[in-house]
């Protein structure tokens, strides 16, 4: 109630000094200017000093030059919270500035003035809320309005404010600290530190200030000799050095910091001063590690397209390719041979089902790839067939569908994932009915060419396995098992043929799949048997057909000798009976 009967006499109070602000001579054209006031509305504000208060924005506005190109005002209020009245970019008239002010409430709570100051620093004048960029140069000042001692540090902020090119004016009211204004004001402080012993007299801070504004710029003159950044201060300036470098005696040029020099970087190898500070650098042939301060040997086989066929090995500054065993790297070194001769019908099941994942399927798919990189794929040499299973099972395609390793990579690479249940019985039985079927490409027994099944999941079957696992290997598939995970060792052993310990193989996760190629190599490219070195010609080829012609004249030749000689023991025993006659 006390507030409301004392308003009409502040009016009274306040015009006279109010008007003189307004008509100390034309309105000053104070050019570009970023201009933000930190207002203190804690509860030590009474409501009739800040009313004072807001009467002197107000006043102080109607002497500058408003405008997007000309002065940007900004106002904060602070108390133990932050609020933004109105940013930079928020008005281009004064007119609605004034009406913000009008409608502002106080917060009436504690004094967290370093709290203020780095909204003011972090938030109030960024780029983001309406002030020029840096390189604009356009000056930035921040006016702090208290009167109380800030419950918060201040000094350091208000030297990183400063630091940031902002130059700050502490108008101290009443009860306020001088030792915490001369902490958060610019230097020279006789020019930046105002004591006025209550609001009815803060005008006379206004009046100063604003003849301040009106000054020279003296960066604009070109004369101020600094080496990076003139700021310019209403009837001064000061050099300001860019990121990462320190003002010299001179208050003119700039030195570089020499971050490294302080000794805390703890870089492994060498450190490198930037102007953001120091910055760990590794010698040549290792990698920064994410810490930013160790180094590790560079892994080039995943750095860089090394072209390896097979196997990547890095070694320091350079990298070899590898090729399994039994094949050779060629000329290229990049590149190895095929496996030794030999004819195989493979026929994969791939274990699609949703524990595996969409991810890990690909790794799968990429591990099926580079196993057929290893054979000699063609319809004489090695056909390959891919089924995938879950909860139900899906031929890929067949062992005669493709003549070649691209083909067959390709089609690989075009399965899509099924994401089901873990059928695995089902799909052992898929494999013994139809997929080693003539039907399905594989040929005929009579050719003695080998049957390999190789069956890869990463879980339990959820059916029985026993059954068509054994049924298998009594049709003469050789049956192995890869299992990724959590596949079950008791199941890989029952699918897989005798020793287990040659047709098992297993993978903690598919990140480590890659060392179950060499195990499986035996299978793949076998180096004995009946299959290796055998060479299946087609029975209408020309030397097929004479070499058919040559055993069968063989043939005609003993036959003809065997039926002489019995034909000669038959007269003998004839001429033996005529005798005894």
């Amino acid at each position: 109630m006390r507030g409301l009967l004392c308003w009409p006499v502040l009016l009274l109070l306040l015009q006279p000094w109010e008007t003189q602000l307004q008509l100390t001579g034309p309105r000053c054209h104070t050019g570009p200017l970023d201009l933000v006031f930190v207002i203190d509305s804690s509860r030590s504000v009474r409501p009739f000093e800040f009313e004072t208060m807001r009467q002197f924005l107000m006043g102080l506005l109607r002497g500058l030059n408003v405008g997007p190109n000309a002065t940007r005002v900004g106002v904060i209020q602070y108390s133990s919270q932050v609020q933004s009245v109105f940013p930079l970019r928020a008005f281009s008239r004064r007119e609605d500035m004034e009406r913000a002010i009008r409608d502002l409430v106080p917060l009436a709570q504690g004094t967290m003035t370093g709290l203020a100051i780095q909204y003011a620093m972090n938030v109030a004048f960024s780029v983001a809320e309406g002030a020029r960029p840096p390189e604009e140069r356009v000056p930035r000042v921040a006016v702090i309005v208290t009167d109380g001692r800030p419950q918060d540090r201040v000094a350091e902020v208000a030297a990183q404010a400063r630091a940031s090119g902002i130059e700050i004016y502490a108008v101290g009211v009443q009860r306020a600290d001088v030792g915490s204004l001369r902490a958060m004001a610019s230097p020279p402080l006789d020019e930046h530190v105002f004591l006025v012993e209550s609001f009815d007299l803060i005008q006379e801070f206004g009046l100063q200030f604003q003849s301040r504004l009106c000054a020279i710029d003296l960066c604009a003159e070109g004369t101020h000799g600094c080496e990076h950044h003139c700021v310019n201060s209403p009837g001064s300036y000061f050099c300001h050095c860019q990121v990462g470098f320190v003002l010299q005696q001179d208050q003119r040029s700039c030195r570089a910091i020499d971050y490294c020099s302080f000794g805390n970087h703890s870089c492994q190898h060498e450190c490198v001063s930037t102007p953001g500070g120091p910055r760990c650098h590794c010698r040549e042939g290792h990698d920064l590690q994410p810490d930013g301060r160790s180094c590790q040997v560079r892994d080039l086989c995943n750095g860089v397209d090394h072209g390896c066929e097979f196997q990547c090995v890095s070694e320091g500054l350079s990298y070899r390719c590898l090729c399994p065993e039994g094949r050779q790297l060629q000329a290229d070194g990049k590149s190895c041979n095929r496996c030794r001769e030999g004819h195989v019908d493979l026929v994969l099941l791939v274990d699609g089902s949703k524990s595996v994942r969409p991810q890990n399927f690909e790794l799968v798919k990429r591990f099926v790839n580079q196993i057929v990189d290893f054979l000699d794929v063609s319809p004489e040499g090695t056909r390959v067939g891919l089924v995938q299973f879950s909860s139900r099972v899906r031929t890929e395609f067949p062992l005669g569908r493709y003549g070649t390793a691209a083909e067959v990579k390709q089609a690989v690479l075009a399965v899509e994932y099924m994401e089901r249940g873990t059928m695995t019985g089902l799909a052992l039985r898929h494999m013994v009915e139809h997929s080693f079927s003539e039907a399905q490409g594989a040929r005929p027994r009579a050719l003695n060419v080998p049957r390999v099944g190789l069956v890869f999941t990463d879980g339990r079957s959820q059916d029985d396995i026993s059954v068509w696992a054994a049924r298998a290997k009594e049709e003469g598939i050789v049956m192995y098992a890869v299992g990724v995970g959590k596949a079950v060792e008791a199941e890989l052993r029952e699918i897989a043929s005798e020793p287990a310990e040659l047709h098992v193989s297993y993978a903690p996760d598919f990140g480590t799949m890659t060392h179950l190629l060499e195990n499986l190599r035996g299978s793949i490219c076998p180096e004995e048997g009946i299959s290796a070195g055998t060479e299946l010609r087609s029975p209408c080829e020309c030397e097929s057909l004479v070499e058919f012609q040559g055993r069968t004249l063989g043939a005609l030749e003993s036959l003809t000798l065997n039926l002489a000689q019995l034909t000669a023991r038959l007269e003998d025993l004839e001429n033996q009976l005529a005798n005894q006659k």
